[in-house]
């Protein structure tokens, strides 16, 4: 059961427990959400549970109030738009970040050497959405936020089975973006995605 003291809190955790539970397959593809039923599980109103709904609509896992089980086809094109677009956010932060911002991203480097999973997991949150908010192209910050569960899912991934190389690849980026390199910032950026891309397709093929 979920106590919570607001509506926000409340609904926050109710996206992040069915999030978890269609992207682990406890909710697989096709089942139907009844928000009557959803809401008596977890304990809480059918308010927050429509507002989880709406943001799991919005994102692409549920689709008709049905649970939509993403096709390895379908991660590969989505993770390609992410590669393209993140890539090209990458170029933009080397031209127009701010000498605060740039540093911002390698305090999110130390966190990535140094803390926890869940301090790592968010670590790497902000340094991927502060570089794409350097975009300032409202558009593919838009297309982006739409894939927030689908790049969650392979977040955790790539943090929990501890993916060589994965912070030296970050420092690698900033060093680029700090240098006002775009062009390399763009190639190793593109090359970083792609690889977690490779790393979660392996990981998922041998469970």
């Amino acid at each position: 059961m979920i106590e919570s003291n607001s509506s926000r809190l409340a609904y926050h955790h109710c996206y992040e427990i069915l999030r978890d539970k269609i992207l682990n397959g406890e909710l697989p593809g096709g089942t139907k959400i009844v928000e009557e039923k959803i809401a008596a599980e977890l304990g809480v109103s059918r308010t927050p549970i429509r507002d989880s709904i709406r943001k799991l609509e919005y994102e692409g896992l549920i689709v008709k109030k049905r649970v939509v089980n993403p096709t390895e086809k379908d991660l590969r094109n989505m993770f390609n738009v992410r590669i393209l677009l993140e890539g090209y956010s990458a170029r933009c932060a080397a031209n127009f970040l701010r000498e605060n911002e740039i540093e911002k991203l390698y305090q999110y480097v130390e966190i990535g050497r140094k803390g926890t999973k869940e301090e790592i997991m968010s670590a790497n949150e902000s340094f991927h959405n502060d570089i794409v908010k350097a975009s300032n192209n409202p558009v593919m910050i838009d297309i982006i936020d739409r894939m927030q569960a689908i790049i969650y899912l392979f977040r955790k991934t790539v943090v929990i089975y501890n993916r060589p190389h994965l912070i030296d690849e970050h420092e690698e980026i900033y060093e680029a973006i700090k240098a006002r390199d775009g062009e390399k910032a763009e190639i190793l950026m593109k090359k970083h995605l792609e690889i977690d891309l490779n790393f979660y397709l392996h990981i998922m093929s041998n469970e």
